[in-house]
Formats: structure tokens, sequence, C-alpha cells
């Protein structure tokens, strides 16, 4: 996990990791994060430098996105979460951007997505069309791109579009897979003692298909 001034959701994804997955996790201050020895990076969410210009954008700067870039051309997989979807778009690692919500208001709440594609390293457990239940909690999560047919969709909202994202677009990826980003927060839908009642632990497939694919050597 990468932490830069602002990162909030840190060690929640460290816990999951660490504690509930059973992986081994590390929250690496941006300055001092080096690729080599990790197989995977999270972006956890937040508000980086204080969403300052836009959000992400002066981390998107950071050296720390060299290392991630590196490590994506070597199809590590690498997951941004909420601000770290935003980091990911501002860098150009992912394509498209994220706006102001639609209407302009901070929301946090909980909702339905959709899952679309299952052959990145972080949806391959989850079922074709499968409906999970997270949280998301942002100001500028609307998902917007010129040609939103040629995006790699990996989440939609279902049954409902809080924010205004076209096509409903709840996350997306790169064209191979490897890179994902996404508005809701797994992290905090992966324990009996986060989820309310109805909602689902919609949000550990995720982590366990990172954990699944990193043993089948992604």
């Amino acid at each position: 996990m990468i932490r830069f001034p602002g990162t909030n959701g840190d060690l929640d994804v460290a816990h999951v990791l660490n504690r509930v997955v059973g992986l081994r996790a590390d929250v690496v201050w941006h300055e001092k994060f080096e690729g080599e020895g990790y197989d995977a990076v999270v972006i956890p969410g937040g508000f980086s430098y204080g969403d300052w210009l836009r959000a992400g954008a002066i981390a998107s700067r950071s050296p720390a996105l060299k290392e991630i870039r590196e490590m994506a051309s070597d199809g590590k997989p690498i997951l941004g979460i909420c601000n770290g979807f935003q980091i990911l778009v501002e860098s150009g690692l992912l394509p498209g951007a994220l706006l102001p919500n639609d209407p302009p208001r901070f929301m946090a709440r909980w909702v339905r997505v959709k899952v679309l594609n299952t052959k990145t390293p972080f949806t391959a457990m989850y079922n074709d069309g499968e409906v999970a239940s997270m949280p998301i909690a942002h100001g500028e999560g609307r998902y917007y791109i010129d040609d939103p047919i040629s995006v790699n969709a990996v989440f939609t909202y279902h049954g409902e579009n809080p924010n205004g994202s076209i096509n409903s677009i709840a996350g997306v990826a790169s064209g191979d897979g490897n890179v994902v980003g996404l508005m809701p927060h797994p992290e905090r839908a992966s324990e009996d003692a986060l989820v309310p009642r109805g909602h689902g632990k919609g949000g550990l497939k995720l982590w366990l298909s990172l954990k699944e694919s990193l043993s089948r050597g992604w």
C-alpha cells in the first residue's frame, strides 16, 4: 500500500490483506517506495495532498508512480481505490477522468455494483454479472470518458447511479487487465463486523482474487 500525505485507507487495506486474507502486505511512504521485491501494489483511498488542484493530481507526479508504471508494464497487479483510482487516472495508467459528483456533493453510502469483467487479478473469483455491495465515500467520483464503449469497464453501479458516471461505470481496467481502479471501497466490505445486515461481504472476493492470482503467478 502506498501512503501519500492525506491517505486514510492504507491501514484498512493492510488489515484485510494481512489478517483476513493472509497475504503479507506493507504500508510504504510514497517517497521511499521501490517496486522491486513487491508482487502487487494498492493505492488506497483518502485525500492525497488535500485534493488540491484536482483529486489525485499532485500524487500522480510522485516518483512512486514511476515505479508503479514499471510494475504495470511488467504485468503486475495494480489497484487504485477511490483516491487511488483518481491517481491512476491522473497519471495516465487508466483512461478517462473523474469529475465532481452529479449532484455536486460528497457521498458516503452503500451501493451495489455489477461485475462485468472477471479476467483481472482482482475479479477472478467473482462470477460474470455478479452483484456485490460496497460503500462509496467521495466527492469527485463521476467517471467520464469521450468514448465509453472503448473503455474496459470492470464494475458498474447496479440499480442506481449515485454520482452520474457515464454508463454507470464504477471501475475500469487497463487493456490487459492488470491495472484496475474503482470508486467503491472493497476493504470496507470484507468483514462481518463492518457490513450492515443485508449487504454481505461484497469486497472480500476482490482480495481473495488477488491472493489466488498471485499464487498462480500473475
